[in-house]
């Protein structure tokens, strides 16, 4: 796909008009990303439903959201345009994102290291307020707060993470 950049976030833009198209078909918008991998550029539409998202569900999505996208045409270069579920180890970017998983266990990619010099902190996640992120570590301990700038990444641990996989 190409297109002219009309102004603004394309994120938001993009967010703005797949919010309704992915509700039509019984699916919530988790996040849209516009992102370049090598030398090609992808817009991500992310969806999400109770019970998961079916590949059925990213092609019906794709389908409604092509015309529109493109009547849009928020972006000014060639782009692939993917519709997708978030995963298990969905990453929580938004603040509905922090209230719909406090209890969860988390993995958070730190900026910089903590105190102790790690990178990561694993644990649950007790919320987000102000910008700033609570984590209970698993390994216990005093309940860990971090500004959600100073992580690059947060993200549900997954079944195989609990498990002692890795990433």
């Amino acid at each position: 796909m190409a297109g002219k950049k009309k102004g603004g976030n394309t994120a938001a833009l993009v967010r703005e008009l797949a919010e309704p198209i992915a509700a039509r078909f019984g699916c919530q918008l988790w996040d849209v990303r516009f992102v370049k991998e090598g030398a090609e550029w992808f817009l991500r539409v992310f969806i999400d439903k109770p019970g998961g998202v079916s590949i059925d569900d990213c092609v019906d999505v794709t389908r409604a959201l092509n015309d529109p996208l493109d009547a849009l045409d928020p972006i000014d270069r060639e782009y692939c345009l993917e519709v997708c579920s978030p995963g298990l180890g969905r990453e929580l970017t938004r603040p509905e994102h922090f209230d719909a998983f406090t209890g969860a266990p988390v993995l958070a990619r730190l900026i910089r290291p903590l105190p102790d010099g790690r990178r990561e902190l694993r644990g649950t996640l007790l919320g987000l307020e102000d910008g700033v992120v609570t984590v209970q570590p698993e390994e216990g301990g005093d309940p860990v707060a971090l500004d959600r700038a100073a992580a690059s990444k947060i993200r549900l641990l997954d079944d195989e993470d609990l498990d002692g996989g890795n990433e």
